[in-house]
């Protein structure tokens, strides 16, 4: 990236692996993103904020401390993105070499923090507040190699304003970010133990054929979607208390009723179209 003359195998730029090793389950086969290079995916079943973290970036580091970073951003439609608030506590006073090492616990929010099959986790929860996305329906991934390098102008910064400093400079084919795999924890198909009996919201009848009546126990306003099982959107309202909705005009089968509440919480619920 700082001296473009550099070449490996004939190639300027990051050449290794295929986008369809950035698929599937996380398997040691990787594409390289090279300085400051992205990869996006999108998910045809929507990543949901539920508990704990929600999904889970893998990088192909070989041990605890050869670590390349990247940012990581998620999107509710495929255009307006938000980033994770990374943050990276590394000295950036000298250049970590290429093959130079970093302290994982300095690290958080930055995708690459962990080693080879130790995938890093991300929570939903960490931008609940901001503008233009719906964490109750996440679509796409955004995953952007960070450079590593602390000379203008080439640096990149962390949500604090820290330059980040990571290995560099990497003049190879398997330069920047190794992408392995993103995995999923929760997405619109999957239940934590106990959802159906959360009592947060009420659903009546359930299973129903026409009108439902939802009553909320949370103060405020509450937002709600109705999906169906692959994530498409069927409709969205916010109401008080208590509303209803019309399930008639939709098949025989499982959806998802999300509500979002104005204390930052949430819940998932199925429910059952006769």
């Amino acid at each position: 990236m700082s001296d473009t003359t550099v070449s490996y195998s004939g190639s300027n730029k990051a050449t290794y692996g295929s986008y369809l090793y950035a698929t599937g389950p996380a398997d040691g086969l990787v594409v390289s993103l090279g300085d400051q290079g992205s990869a996006l995916l999108s998910f045809d079943v929507p990543i949901v904020n539920r508990s704990g973290p929600d999904f889970a970036v893998f990088e192909n580091a070989f041990d605890d401390t050869f670590l390349e970073l990247a940012f990581v951003e998620v999107s509710s439609d495929g255009r307006r993105f938000v980033r994770f608030p990374g943050v990276s506590l590394t000295p950036y006073d000298s250049q970590v070499p290429t093959f130079g090492i970093i302290e994982a616990v300095r690290i958080h929010n930055l995708a690459g923090k962990y080693r080879l099959s130790f995938g890093t986790p991300f929570d939903l929860e960490d931008i609940k507040d901001s503008a233009g996305i719906d964490i109750g329906r996440i679509t796409h991934v955004r995953v952007t190699d960070v450079g590593g390098c602390i000379t203008p102008p080439f640096e990149s910064y962390d949500s604090r304003g820290h330059v980040i400093n990571d290995p560099w400079p990497t003049p190879f084919d398997t330069g920047g970010f190794d992408l392995d795999a993103i995995g999923v924890i929760h997405d619109t198909t999957k239940f934590s133990p106990g959802d159906d009996n959360n009592t947060a919201v009420q659903t009546c009848p359930n299973p129903g054929s026409s009108i439902l009546t939802l009553v909320s126990k949370h103060p405020g306003k509450v937002q709600m979607t109705l999906s169906d099982l692959a994530g498409r959107k069927l409709l969205s309202k916010s109401f008080t208390w208590k509303t209803t909705i019309d399930i008639s005009p939709y098949p025989s089968g499982l959806y998802i009723a999300s509500f979002s509440f104005t204390d930052g919480s949430g819940v998932n619920k199925k429910i059952v179209k006769n």
